[in-house]
């Protein structure tokens, strides 16, 4: 019975896409581990940019740092 937390910005994050996420990663773990998809439970947990941090930074200003470095942004 597995369990997977997705935890995800809000940036495009419409319904349908919330949809795929949990059609794919059940599909990965059904592929993978053969896991049964009506015992498995993926939740999706949008957190604002400002409650997640990354380098010691919020991500807005994690990704306003990386563009000025001409870095990929989380």
């Amino acid at each position: 019975m597995p369990y997977v937390n997705v935890k995800i910005t809000p940036e495009n994050a419409t319904a349908e896409k919330k949809a795929a996420i949990i059609k794919g990663v059940t599909s990965v773990l059904v592929d993978v581990l053969d896991k049964n998809p009506a015992t498995t439970f993926v939740v999706i947990d949008v957190v604002e940019t400002e409650d997640w941090g990354i380098a010691g930074h919020p991500v807005d200003t994690y990704r306003q740092i990386s563009a000025a470095h001409g870095e990929i942004s989380a």
